[in-house]
């Protein structure tokens, strides 16, 4: 995966490249070899799964901050927020969308969502892209004032890590093929933005399948900020996995169709889950809990499409709304 993303940005720097459609190519290559790097390699290591070394974790962890992110603003987002409060509106930051999106059925409703299957998948594009723009500054002063970063001069230095990072990742991944390849600015910017469209399309459509489907629940605390199930049960509850036969499928997305696994073991590597998947699903139903899973990747998407469809529905938003005001 980092050969697929290096490579095809190392043949564009050389200057070689003339052709536009190959590079086009090219930045689409390095695109999927992105998402395969923020799949397969960073996500394990920073749940600190990829080796037992933390030195090796930490290190293949700056595989995010190479792809234009930022590693300790992810861990935040995606290993406390959205593993902790899973499907859980307002708490999980993974289904914190603008306005004109809407992921839960506990969510404010307008009429844009009603759209929403047919446009989300523009934004899904869209969402690396604004990542390395802005999401990462954005979402790092938020949880400044959540509560993070508390230490004494932690804040800065970290905004000056971040800026660091993103200019190393802008100097080979646009700024030098704006220098080396001999064709128009706007061509390049063009090739650069398919790349990360291309990225964004990939990893969101694999980790929201994994959650917004009709199976998953949105559970709500009650007055007293409790919830109804412990933690693994709720995890059950709101997590769907997909494809679990096909073993091409689970190598190249770093086996996040065993996304039922990966919440309840996180620290894991990603490399046992198949094998852990049957034990699971045998605890589950002794237990009489829920184990949710799509037979196709295919038919999980579909799913996804009409759980979307779903939240865009002014009745579905009418019936949320009057639940809330019971509790």
């Amino acid at each position: 995966m980092l050969s697929l993303y290096f490579v095809p940005l190392g043949f564009i720097i050389s200057g070689t490249v003339h052709n536009v459609a190959i590079l086009f190519a090219l930045f689409l290559l390095s695109g999927l070899g992105m998402a395969g790097v923020g799949m397969g390699i960073m996500h394990d290591a920073l749940h600190g799964s990829y080796s037992k070394n933390r030195r090796v974790n930490k290190f293949m962890g700056y595989a995010m901050n190479l792809i234009g992110a930022n590693a300790n603003v992810w861990k935040i987002q995606h290993n406390v927020l959205h593993h902790t409060y899973t499907n859980i509106e307002e708490a999980d930051d993974d289904i914190n969308a603008p306005f004109f999106l809407r992921f839960s059925p506990h969510a404010k409703w307008n009429k844009l969502h009603r759209f929403q299957h047919f446009y989300v998948w523009i934004f899904y594009g869209l969402s690396t892209i604004s990542w390395v723009i802005s999401k990462d500054f954005i979402r790092i002063n938020r949880f400044r004032k959540l509560g993070f970063f508390k230490r004494k001069g932690e804040f800065n230095l970290e905004i000056v890590k971040i800026c660091c990072w993103k200019l190393l990742y802008y100097s080979f991944a646009l700024v030098l093929p704006l220098i080396m390849v001999p064709v128009a600015p706007w061509i390049v910017l063009l090739g650069f933005l398919a790349m990360h469209f291309i990225t964004g399309l990939s990893i969101t459509i694999i980790f929201q399948t994994a959650h917004i489907m009709p199976s998953t629940e949105f559970p709500l605390p009650d007055e007293n900020g409790n919830m109804s199930d412990e933690w693994l049960a709720h995890q059950l509850a709101t997590t769907t996995n997909y494809s679990p036969k096909s073993k091409l499928f689970s190598w190249l997305i770093g086996g996040l169709n065993y996304q039922v696994e990966h919440h309840l073991l996180p620290n894991i590597c990603h490399v046992h889950y198949k094998k852990l998947s049957k034990i699971v699903a045998d605890t589950a139903k002794e237990f009489n809990l829920p184990y949710h899973c799509k037979r196709t990747f295919v038919g999980a998407v579909l799913d996804h499409i009409k759980m979307l469809r779903s939240l865009g529905r002014l009745e579905l938003a009418q019936v949320s709304t009057n639940e809330n005001k019971v509790m």
